[in-house]
C-alpha cells in the first residue's frame, strides 16, 4: 500500500498545477467501468483478482460509487463490453487494460468523446488522444535493475544467458535497458538471448538448448517468473551446479516466497505486479469522486525485490 500512497501524492502534486489553471468540475456520482482480459494465465489471473479487490474496497468506502468489472477473451468482445458499459450501465469513467492496442483505440475514443473519463493501463492505445490518463509499470527499470543486481552478484565477471519475452515494444524496452547496463561491465558476457514467449514450456526448451551449448553459465536472466519456472526445471534435469542465479521478473508470489525463504537460485526479483490495475482503479475513482483528473502519465516504479523487502511484495491470497 505504501506504493499507492506515493503514487497518490505524486498525482495530487501534479494535479495542483491544473487546479491553479482551472478549477475541477463539480463532482458527480461515479459509475466506473473496468475492462480487462480474461484470466488465461498467472498474470491476467492476478489482474482479475486485483480489479475485484479494488471494486470491493472502493464500494465499501463509497456507498454511492458503482464499479463494474468486465473480462474479455477477445478484442471484439472487449470492444462490445466498452460499448455496453456506456449504453447499459451508464458509466462515466473507464479503466481499461486493452487486449490489443490498435483494435481498441477507436472503441475507447468513441466513449471518451461522449464524456467518459478514460484511464488506460499497461498496453497503450495507438493514439494518446483516446485517453485522459495512462498508468503503466516501468519497463526500463524492469530490465536495468536485474542487470545491476547480476553484475554486482557476479563481481563484474561471468557468463549470462537471456530469455526474452515475445517480440513487442515492452520486451524491447526491457532488453535494451538490460543490455545497456551490462555493457558497463566488460567482464560479463551475454552468451545468447532467445525468445521464451513468457511461457514456461518454451523457456524450458530454450534453456535446455543453452545448457547443451554452453558448458559454463553463471546466471540466467529469465525476464519473467513463468519463464523462470521453465529455466529452473531445465537446470534441475541437467543437474547443472555452475549457475548461481535465475532472475525472473514481475514478483509472482511463488518467486517472492522463494526470495523470502532464501532459495539457492532465486534470490531476487523485480516488481511489475498486476496490482497496478488496483492502483489505477483506485486512483481514477478517488479523483473522479472529487471531480479531479489524473496526470496524463503515471509510471508505477519497478523495485528490486530482495530478502530485505520481499515481505512487502508478497500477496499470498493473489493467484499470481
Amino acid at each position: 500500500m505504501h506504493l499507492l500512497n506515493k503514487i497518490t501524492v505524486a498525482c495530487l502534486l501534479a494535479g495542483a498545477g491544473h487546479a491553479l489553471a482551472a478549477p475541477p468540475a463539480a463532482a458527480q456520482p461515479v459509475t466506473l467501468g473496468v475492462a480487462i482480459p480474461t484470466a488465461t494465465h498467472g498474470f491476467t489471473g492476478g489482474i482479475v483478482w486485483w480489479a475485484n479487490q479494488a471494486k470491493k474496497e472502493l464500494e465499501a468506502a463509497h456507498p454511492g460509487l458503482k464499479v463494474i468489472v468486465k473480462t474479455a477473451g477477445s478484442t471484439p468482445e472487449q470492444a462490445n463490453q466498452v460499448q455496453d458499459l456506456l449504453v447499459v450501465n451508464k458509466m462515466n469513467a473507464l479503466v481499461i487494460l486493452p487486449l490489443e492496442s490498435a483494435s481498441l483505440t477507436q472503441p475507447v475514443a468513441q466513449v471518451k468523446n461522449k464524456g467518459v473519463y478514460v484511464t488506460v493501463v499497461d498496453r497503450g492505445l495507438s493514439s494518446p488522444s483516446a485517453q485522459n490518463a495512462y498508468v503503466a509499470g516501468d519497463n526500463t527499470a524492469f530490465g536495468r535493475l536485474p542487470a545491476e543486481y547480476l553484475a554486482k552478484k557476479l563481481n563484474g565477471k561471468g557468463n549470462i544467458v537471456v530469455l526474452r519475452g515475445m517480440p513487442s515494444t515492452i520486451d524491447n524496452e526491457r532488453v535494451n535497458a538490460f543490455n545497456a547496463e551490462i555493457a558497463k561491465h566488460p567482464g560479463i558476457k551475454v552468451l545468447d538471448a532467445k525468445y521464451g514467449n513468457w511461457n514456461r514450456d518454451d523457456a524450458f526448451k530454450v534453456t535446455q538448448d543453452y545448457l547443451t551449448r554452453f558448458k559454463a553459465i553463471d546466471a540466467v536472466w529469465a525476464a519473467d517468473d513463468d519463464m523462470a519456472i521453465g529455466a529452473l526445471k531445465a537446470i534441475e534435469q541437467a543437474k547443472r551446479t555452475d549457475i548461481k542465479e535465475v532472475f525472473g521478473g514481475a514478483g509472482a508470489k511463488f518467486a517472492v516466497k522463494k526470495v523470502i525463504d532464501g532459495d539457492k537460485l532465486i534470490q531476487a526479483n523485480v516488481s511489475y505486479s498486476p496490482k497496478f490495475i488496483y492502483d489505477a482503479i483506485k486512483m481514477t475513482a478517488n479523483a473522479r469522486l472529487k471531480g479531479e483528473t489524473l496526470p496524463a502519465k503515471t509510471i508505477i516504479p519497478s523495485v528490486l525485490i530482495t530478502r530485505a523487502n520481499a515481505s512487502q511484495f508478497y500477496y499470498p491470497n493473489s493467484p499470481y
